[in-house]
């Protein structure tokens, strides 16, 4: 079918383009944490908790691997060897033209601690000898210790922890203690790794992580959102122009394209409050906000949705769609959202 085969091939170019999700360029290895990493490059076929329950799933066969499978024997000089040449007979493709062999190393681990049972049993088996005597089973403190500690340990379930923790400085806090609290160092009793393995459990167990240290903010140049297009309120824009080279968008076809393609980010309101915007930073565009609804006419909609943005996860989709298939989602774009026409009415208004 025609959606699906396009469905394949953006996934594919978006997995091999260094831009297609905010990542950061070749030769930027090491500066991004392992689990953002595997956000950017990785849970758009994996899925973002590992378990092979992407949007993928459907257009690629085999299958993306699921992690969290039960028994799972994936040894982890092999799981580097696939990150970094792909795999043979599949979409998985090799990594190692994008990313430093620092980075490969890391998501992989990350993987493993997150998402595969063995190694984040082991992260749990340290957590429980080692920490939950104060923090508690669930990482919310101990009653006992909050009851009889002049500083309560940390509840590491709060979003006030998690924009607070950053994972290196808990490595330091877990190695080195943290003085005037109970909190003291395990660095003669447990290993660098283990105290790494430890921290990656809480994070990945306890911690409701801030979307920006997700979605990789370093990665957009640390903007916090995205700006309001140049001009909106200054410069006035044609709205009326056409699309480019006299093509004539097709609604139709473009609403079936957007809501398979585009809304997971944008929304199928248009609003930018899609099922991963939470992920992304900048936030996907908002078609309904009044700049948005003052600048794109159908030349603006074509030109970003053809060529994408840079610094953002939106991709340059005229590598994977004709002409004729952006004018179409454009058309969609244009009518259902940044000049929707009123909803017709039927039979007799209410007195």
């Amino acid at each position: 079918m025609r959606i699906h085969s396009i469905k394949l091939l953006i996934l594919l170019t978006a997995i091999t383009s260094s831009g297609a999700f905010g990542a950061e360029p070749k030769g930027a290895g090491g500066k991004l944490h392992p689990k953002t990493l595997y956000h950017n490059y990785c849970s758009v076929c994996h899925g973002d908790r590992g378990n092979g329950q992407s949007r993928a799933r459907n257009s690629l066969v085999p299958p993306p691997r699921d992690f969290t499978a039960a028994n799972l024997q994936l040894p982890r000089a092999y799981m580097i060897t696939v990150t970094r040449d792909g795999k043979p007979g599949t979409a998985m493709v090799g990594w190692k033209t994008q990313l430093s062999d620092q980075d490969i190393a890391g998501v992989v681990d990350y993987i493993r601690s997150a998402f595969m049972q063995a190694e984040a049993s082991h992260g749990r088996a340290l957590y429980q000898k080692n920490c939950a005597v104060c923090h508690g089973d669930r990482g919310q403190g101990a009653l006992w210790a909050a009851g009889n500690m002049a500083r309560p340990p940390r509840n590491f379930s709060t979003a006030a922890a998690s924009k607070a923790l950053t994972r290196a400085g808990m490595i330091a806090v877990a190695t080195h203690g943290k003085a005037g609290t109970a909190m003291a160092g395990f660095a003669t009793q447990l290993k660098a790794d283990e105290i790494e393995t430890v921290v990656d459990y809480i994070r990945t167990a306890f911690m409701q992580v801030d979307p920006a240290s997700i979605s990789g903010t370093s990665a957009h140049g640390g903007r916090e959102k995205d700006a309001a297009p140049d001009g909106a309120t200054s410069i006035k824009v044609d709205m009326s122009l056409p699309h480019p080279a006299g093509l004539s968008g097709n609604r139709a076809r473009g609403e079936t394209f957007y809501l398979a393609n585009c809304a997971t980010c944008h929304g199928a309101g248009g609003d930018g409050q899609g099922p991963r915007a939470y992920f992304i930073r900048p936030r996907p565009r908002n078609f309904t906000d009044a700049a948005a609804r003052q600048t794109f006419n159908r030349p603006a909609l074509f030109a970003a949705t053809a060529k994408g943005k840079p610094g953002t996860e939106m991709p340059a989709w005229d590598k994977v769609l004709t002409a004729q298939e952006i004018a179409d989602v454009a058309e969609y774009v244009y009518t259902a959202y940044i000049q929707p026409k009123p909803t017709p009415t039927s039979g007799k208004a209410a007195k």
